[in-house]
């Protein structure tokens, strides 16, 4: 796989040759490893009246807290509080829970259904958050990933990010299918299916559109599509090669990868096709462009040093040769994803002929290795900075992965058939 991915770097037409296909709806089956050391007891009393409803409001919520590997999970067998008081705190102590989610459902004419939760901190006695929200009973699983993120808000202070999307490309046999689904892997559907291959997808700032490459005309092209309207156009169809779109911050332009005018060098270009402008200017190979999250910067791979590396170039200096290398450890640095505070990125790091998920830290330039796998591809950071997302390959098939930013907890996420590779971890969905 990762030779191919070497290949595909250098050479945007050889991704024709690579893999990917589409599974149109299949579900991932999550497997977890590892977690924290200390992680927070946390006690999830089924909701009132939930046995009623699919799916199942506390099993969702347990689930997205436990994929963090930061949560314990204490048994709740023999309690039923739905309310404050009904709730006895030396009961939970004895169980070791520190907090304690408690709720009730109340099914509405219209197919409606409400939906209060609480959470409780047990030693305090006190009620930390809650929420009263009426959703259809199609936004069920909705509903709870947004209840676990306002409980892994209040507990751990950080943004949570189950109510967030992916997006990653699936083959099956000959057809490619990019595909979106939920964070934690539900709801998949294909955006595009066709039987040439599809690359690189990207989100837009706002989590409505997604670029992305396809070979569908037998050339690479940059295409952007809105997912809630299916509608598309084209936004870099140059002679050569169009690729690695990358887009900007305030989700005006994109940073796209041509060969036109010799080369494989960056550039920037409107959304709508208009007002392209060369970026980097050298005799070298640059591609897998990656904005800061200020827009003031651009992370790209180039072997003008003689072996791929990641370097960092400012947006302003526009048809610029200079670019400050930011890797020096070993002779294989690519795919750089910045964090979501711009104060570091992940990217791939080859070491013994592994390919695995790094870490730098962009003050220090300390580097980590998080995992320890043979061929890991195309990092992605969570909107948090708390997970990064990546492809990996299992007895000779690609499946997603992700990986805590400290190493920590890792989880494979499959499917029943096919390769799932080039994932990318959308935005924070903007609540109404």
């Amino acid at each position: 796989m990762l030779p191919n991915r070497l290949k595909l770097l250098f050479c945007v037409l050889i991704l024709s040759c690579s893999w990917i296909s589409s599974a149109s709806f299949a579900q991932l089956n999550i497997e977890i490893f590892g977690g924290g050391a200390s992680r927070i007891p946390i006690a999830i009393v089924p909701f009132a009246d939930e046995n009623r409803l699919q799916p199942n409001i506390t099993s969702v919520i347990g689930a997205d807290l436990q994929r963090t590997g930061l949560f314990k999970l204490i048994d709740t067998s023999g309690a039923s509080p739905h309310t404050p008081t009904e709730v006895v705190f030396p009961d939970w102590v004895d169980r070791g829970a520190s907090a304690l989610v408690i709720g009730r459902t109340i099914v509405m004419p219209g197919d409606q259904v409400e939906i209060q939760f609480r959470l409780m901190d047990v030693s305090k006695k006190t009620q930390l958050t809650g929420l009263g929200i009426t959703v259809p009973s199609s936004q069920l699983r909705s509903a709870a990933h947004r209840i676990a993120d306002i409980i892994y808000e209040a507990l751990t202070g950080d943004v949570g990010v189950f109510s967030t999307r992916i997006a990653y490309v699936l083959k099956q046999g000959n057809k490619y299918a990019l595909q979106v689904a939920d964070a934690d892997g539900y709801n998949a559907q294909s955006i595009i299916e066709y039987n040439e291959p599809i690359i690189s997808p990207a989100w837009s700032p706002d989590g409505t559109q997604l670029a992305y490459v396809s070979f569908e005309n037998k050339k690479p092209v940059v295409y952007v599509q809105t997912l809630a309207t299916r509608q598309r156009h084209a936004v870099a169809n140059f002679k050569g090669s169009n690729s690695a779109p990358a887009w900007s911050p305030d989700g005006r332009r994109l940073a796209v990868v041509l060969t036109g005018q010799g080369g494989s060098q960056i550039f920037l270009i409107n959304t709508d096709g208009s007002g392209l402008q060369r970026l980097s200017k050298s005799s070298s190979i640059d591609t897998e462009p990656n904005f800061s999250p200020d827009g003031r910067y651009i992370l790209f791979t180039s072997d003008r040093g003689g072996s791929p590396q990641i370097y960092r170039m400012a947006v302003a200096q526009s048809e610029s040769s200079h670019a400050e290398r930011m890797t020096f450890e070993g002779n294989y640095n690519v795919s750089p994803d910045y964090s979501h505070n711009g104060k570091s990125y992940t990217f791939i790091h080859r070491h013994n002929n592994q390919f695995n998920v790094a870490v730098q830290e962009i003050g220090s330039r300390q580097v980590q290795i998080l995992t320890n796998s043979k061929f890991d591809e195309s990092p992605s950071f969570a909107p948090n900075g708390k997970m990064i997302l990546y492809a990996t390959e299992i007895n000779g098939r690609g499946i997603l992965s992700a990986v805590s930013s400290d190493g920590q907890t890792k989880q494979h996420l499959s499917v029943q058939s096919g390769d799932i590779r080039e994932p990318a971890w959308g935005p924070l969905p903007k609540w109404k």
